[in-house]
């Protein structure tokens, strides 16, 4: 092995490697491992310690990178690795560019948005999970929520999570939540999990069909899927994402011991308020009873009270019935003299009017010496245009009539 590790050493060493990262993971030690892959095939790479602090950049799998480093083959097992001494970002991997193309797609029919999330219930009465039953993560979820909330019955509805039945599954197992949580109100809020992997591992929660089936969900859904720096479509629109399977089952469901202290809590807060309500009540009594006094007390105040109010209703009276007997006296002394006026006031109006009406008496111009013409038909004659010679006319004098005749114009 060690010759084989020389001769690759001599004939290609350095190498400059560009391809996608895949299974990228970081030990305790600081050292990383991971895959570098294209359309050919693949290679084995580490990164140590010395050089991974070094990263400018989190590496992430999916992202295309360019490695740089030496051939060399690990004796234990005769693996070819390559031992990257420099890696940068070479642009984005062809499955994690799909990635982004779904995620757009999906973002633009308005199943990622923030308006149609959902709070989770503070308490739910029970909960579904939606996982494989040989999971990991199951068991995570299954002794979390023991320990948190062991009277809280948990409904496993199983599937696969990984491969190319794990879609369908996933969404059959969905589906049959949905129905059963219609029926019964079964799975207040519904956990969907797996543990961590590579983008390959992950890639059925990117399905796009099981996006949308998500979408339709009646209970709010918490997504758990890989590890914290894990990122899948179900995330998105899931109404929250977890970190991990674990942490799915801690944000539904709050420790019991937890409840049990802010019911504790609340308790005490009620005793003080009960204890603090009563104590005002009895306070107000007291003061009540000390304004009460002795009952023949109040009696004699209150028969104090109506004498002073029969003696003020009695003055009133008499004072109002004085004021208008006067103002009586004073009408009737003044009704005549006022009758008087106005009489001597029309009696002059009319006088006047009389006057005015003498001043257009037509007799009185006619006294004058004036005469009033009138033709055969009574109509009035005021011009010499209205006359021809030899018309018949009427003359109205002061004391009678006359007939008169036109001799020429």
């Amino acid at each position: 092995m060690r010759a084989v590790a020389d001769t690759l050493s001599a004939r290609f060493n350095p190498v400059a490697v560009r391809g996608e990262l895949s299974g990228f993971s970081r030990a305790a030690s600081g050292h990383c491992y991971f895959s570098l892959k294209d359309d050919s095939g693949q290679v084995r790479c580490a990164l140590f310690r010395r050089s991974a602090q070094q990263l400018s950049f989190a590496p992430r799998d999916g992202q295309m990178v360019e490695a740089h480093g030496k051939l060399d083959v690990y004796g234990p097992r005769g693996d070819l690795q390559l031992i990257v001494e420099s890696l940068q970002p070479a642009g984005q991997g062809a499955l994690f560019e799909k990635f982004l193309q779904l995620k757009a797609q999906l973002q633009s029919e308005g199943l990622f948005e923030e308006a149609r999330k959902r709070p989770l219930p503070a308490q739910p009465r029970s909960i579904g999970v939606v996982t494989s039953l040989g999971a990991a993560a199951l068991r995570d979820v299954v002794t979390a929520l023991k320990r948190r909330v062991p009277h809280i019955p948990v409904v496993i509805h199983p599937a696969a999570v990984q491969g190319m039945q794990a879609p369908a599954e996933l969404c059959t197992a969905l589906s049959s939540a949905y129905g059963r949580h219609a029926e019964t109100g079964e799975s207040e809020v519904l956990l969907l999990v797996r543990g961590g992997g590579s983008l390959e591992d992950l890639w059925a929660f990117n399905d796009p069909a099981l996006v949308r089936m998500i979408a339709q969900a009646p209970m709010p859904v918490v997504c758990g899927v890989g590890h914290e720096t894990d990122f899948t479509l179900a995330d998105f629109v899931a109404d929250l994402r977890a970190p991990t399977p674990t942490a799915a089952a801690e944000l539904c469901a709050p420790a019991r011991e937890q409840r049990l202290g802010e019911l504790a809590y609340l308790r005490e807060r009620l005793g003080d308020a009960v204890h603090s309500a009563l104590d005002l009540r009895g306070q107000r009594l007291d003061r009540l009873t000390q304004r009460l006094g002795r009952p023949s007390g109040r009696l004699n105040d209150g028969q104090q009270q109506l004498t002073r109010l029969q003696h003020r209703l009695q003055s009133g009276l008499k004072l109002a019935s004085q004021r208008h007997h006067n103002r009586l006296q004073t009408l009737h002394t003044a009704l005549p003299q006022a009758l008087r006026r106005s009489m001597d006031a029309q009696r002059l109006r009319l006088q006047r009017g009389q006057a005015a009406l003498d001043l257009l008496d037509p007799q009185l111009v006619l006294q004058r010496g004036y005469a009033f013409l009138t033709d055969a038909q009574g109509r009035a004659v005021t011009r010499t245009a209205q006359t021809r010679p030899g018309q018949a006319l009427q003359a109205t004098l002061a004391d009678g009539r006359v007939g008169l005749h036109v001799d020429a114009d």
